[in-house]
């Protein structure tokens, strides 16, 4: 099984006066998808950059991390991650 990392942004919207997530956005790497979370939270309520770690072929996830988070983010979201 190999594993393929990528970085994620993912930005939130206000719907009906929740956060929900809205969007998704893939970055090169780890810094790039920190800065565009930063750069996104800027016209968005908020955004968050992740670290995702799948097998490759089947797509089963192994690891989502967080690398940081700009403005507001729902509750529950890093709890949501580990839920799958």
């Amino acid at each position: 099984m190999a594993s393929k990392t990528t970085f994620v942004v993912q930005g939130f919207e206000l719907k009906r006066k929740r956060l929900v997530p809205g969007q998704r956005d893939v970055a090169p790497t780890q810094g790039g998808a920190l800065k565009r979370a930063e750069a996104l939270a800027t016209r968005l309520p908020g955004a968050a950059a992740l670290c995702i770690v799948a097998d490759e072929e089947t797509g089963e996830l192994f690891t989502a991390t967080i690398l940081g988070t700009f403005g507001e983010i729902p509750e529950g979201f890093a709890e949501s991650l580990l839920d799958g």
